[in-house]
């Protein structure tokens, strides 16, 4: 593996970095907001998924 200088390493990150851009406030709002939506979905058909199973058991056991 080819040795590099740390100077030359530290231009190349920098160089890296000018190419970054960076999501505005608005796409980041945006963004945040539906993580919070579809986790808050995901949250509510796991509940249900697991209260129904719960129920099916009970039934089932209760039966037996």
């Amino acid at each position: 593996m080819a040795k590099i200088s740390p100077v030359k390493f530290f231009k190349q990150v920098k160089q890296e970095a000018i190419k970054v851009t960076w999501p505005t406030r608005k796409e980041t709002l945006v963004t945040t907001l539906m993580v919070l939506i579809l986790a808050t979905l995901a949250a509510i058909f796991f509940v249900l998924v697991d209260q129904g199973l719960s129920f099916a058991v009970k039934f089932i056991l209760n039966i037996l």
